[in-house]
């Protein structure tokens, strides 16, 4: 599974290279430029690679090393 994740992280710096948006001036919406939307896209599927990579990949051995929060900001 983890070669699974790192072939992902690995996708996802290959296609944040856009060069093939940046002549097209067509708009998204009618407001955003295709480039931008594309970015748009792509931070929202960061986002859920980033969640993914958390809920899988995260070693549990920091979560239980990690001392108790605090109840009171002030504590």
């Amino acid at each position: 599974m983890k070669w699974l994740l790192f072939a992902l992280i690995v996708a996802m710096v290959a296609i944040h290279q856009d060069f093939w948006w940046w002549k097209d001036s067509r708009l998204v919406l009618g407001i955003l430029p295709v480039g931008l939307a594309y970015h748009v896209f792509y931070a929202l599927l960061c986002s859920a690679m980033m969640w993914l990579l958390v809920k899988t990949a995260w070693p549990k051995e920091l979560d239980e090393l990690a001392p108790p929060a605090p109840k009171n900001p002030g504590d």
